[in-house]
């Protein structure tokens, strides 16, 4: 895989595929910024992703899969995400800033524009604002939250509970104090000092992780 733009992104995002045994070709215009993370990534290289030769030489078009995680500068981010296009990369990522942004990506040809800032504001917004101890939204609308249970069905077995008639979400698993994750069953009692996890209508799981 290849990312190309080594700013905080783009480096968090290279060095958690090479820990998880990702093969990573990382690009960055920037001297310093190469050298610091040299032996870090499996390689990397400088050179100015804008330039079609360049990354010709580096043989990005023999990769199956890249990612553009160039974001404040919207144009060499855009140039670059074209060249990308252009050289028939079959899974392109790209990294904007704003939706104007994003949409420029889209209509050029990139398959999945993502939107950190954006994406990470908005789940710390629903972090901060309940009892929730992590949230993620899967879908539009559809949501996994990690929250403590609610005291009215702590000793109740799930499957005697109406939890998901009532409330319309299911719990997935639970992690008792001290313990791993494990999935939870219709005979699962929940209990104080227990973590769950809850998937179900993103409304739905926020007024569930709010019950007292």
């Amino acid at each position: 895989m290849a990312v190309i733009g080594l700013g905080r992104f783009g480096t968090a995002l290279a060095l958690e595929l090479v820990r998880r045994g990702t093969e990573v070709l990382a690009i960055d215009h920037r001297p310093k910024v190469v050298q610091s993370l040299a032996g870090q990534i499996t390689h990397i290289a400088t050179a100015d992703a804008t330039d079609p030769e360049a990354l010709r030489q580096l043989g990005l078009p023999d990769f199956y899969r890249a990612v553009c995680a160039i974001g404040s500068d919207l144009e060499a981010s855009i140039l670059t995400s074209s060249l990308l296009v252009e050289m028939e990369i079959n899974d392109i990522w790209a990294k904007a800033v704003s939706q104007q942004h994003g949409r420029i990506l889209s209509r050029i040809g990139v398959q999945h524009v993502v939107f950190p800032e954006y994406d990470m504001g908005e789940r710390v917004a629903h972090l901060v604002s309940g009892r929730m101890l992590d949230y993620m939204e899967v879908d539009e609308n559809f949501a996994l939250v990690k929250t403590l249970p609610p005291k009215e069905y702590v000793g109740v077995p799930l499957g005697e509970s109406s939890l998901r008639r009532k409330y319309g979400v299911t719990v997935v698993a639970v992690k008792r104090p001290g313990e791993e994750f494990t999935y939870a069953t219709a005979e699962t009692e929940l209990g104080y000092g227990d973590v769950i996890i809850v998937s179900g209508r993103t409304d739905q799981v926020e007024r569930f992780a709010e019950l007292p």
